[in-house]
């Protein structure tokens, strides 16, 4: 291989220097694969003490190259297309400025990708609670939208609708090449907590052929603000990424929304019910969660 950085860890941040510091400490002490590699920090537009947390370089592990690049427009697309424009390494992991990874994070990216050359690799994400725990309204089938997710042991992933998490991942950076970069009208825009470009941008792989694999043991943990813990944050998130759809998926001819889904909407809405009634409000969030998803689509259908 004639590059010899195999692997850049790509950190996207925007105004996070209250949760950035246990990020960067933990990226500074786990343990390093036996290859070259780099730090790639993408500062996306940060108005906050982020620039000065990143300059102080006690966090930084020691013989490693740590680079840090500006993306003043916003979005976690955006800034992820700038640490592939910035990175050199063959392989791209991708972490958020919120997460924990395990000790032997990277070094289990490395193995996998010695061993089997993937185009793309992905990792579990487990969740966890600050300040006070998980509420006792979060069912288990709600830690998905949280970031969890869990593919089992090791083995090649081939269903479009077993994707990574945008959170755990990698890219061999020459597949962009062919496939095209991080689509910038979907994801994370400042404080606009939408998603979407991670499942997107793993269709695409799918779709063309590439091959990913599932690393079990690349487990971080995604440290999850109390702040997230509200029935009105499920809510807003489904709403937002309903809208999207809805304005990327119209019939640009006409912006009234086919009958089809206003049918959707009424079932959703008659199912949700009958949960709330019989079993409580404990219980109905996540079909509410799709009366909501329905209603923002049909509005971005028509905002077009």
């Amino acid at each position: 291989m004639d590059n010899p950085i195999l692997i850049t860890v790509a950190l996207c941040t925007h105004n996070h220097a209250d949760r950035l510091p246990k990020t960067l400490s933990d990226l500074g002490q786990m343990e390093s694969p036996s290859r070259p590699w780099e730090i790639v920090v993408v500062d996306n537009g940060c108005t906050d003490d982020t620039p000065e947390l990143l300059a102080d370089t006690d966090w930084r592990p020691p013989g490693i190259p740590v680079r840090i690049v500006q993306e003043e427009k916003l979005g976690l697309s955006n800034a992820r297309n700038c640490a592939l424009n910035n990175a050199l390494g063959q392989y791209l992991v991708f972490i958020d400025d919120d997460e924990t990874p395990v000790p032997h994070w990277l070094a289990a990216y490395e193995r996998d990708i010695l061993e089997y050359a993937p185009d793309a690799l992905g990792g579990p994400i487990e969740v966890a609670f600050e300040h006070g725990g998980r509420p006792s309204w979060l069912q288990d089938e709600l830690l998905g939208f949280l970031g969890r997710l869990d593919h089992g042991e090791g083995r090649w992933l081939t269903d479009p609708a077993t994707s990574f998490y945008g959170g755990n991942f990698a890219v061999r950076k020459d597949v962009f090449q062919h496939i095209g970069e991080f689509d910038s009208e979907l994801g994370r825009k400042g404080k606009v907590n939408a998603g979407g470009e991670d499942t997107e941008f793993y269709r695409r792989l799918i779709e063309n052929e590439y091959t990913v694999r599932w690393v079990a043991d690349a487990t971080i943990h995604h440290r999850i603000r109390a702040d997230k813990l509200r029935r009105s944050y499920f809510l807003e998130l489904h709403y937002r990424q309903g809208f999207i759809e809805g304005s990327r998926k119209r019939d640009k001819s006409s912006r009234i929304p086919p009958r089809y889904l206003f049918g959707q909407l009424t079932r959703a809405v008659k199912i949700a019910l009958q949960r709330r009634f019989s079993q409580g409000k404990k219980h109905s969030l996540r079909l509410e969660m799709n009366v909501i998803y329905f209603l923002g689509y049909i509005k971005g259908w028509v905002a077009g």
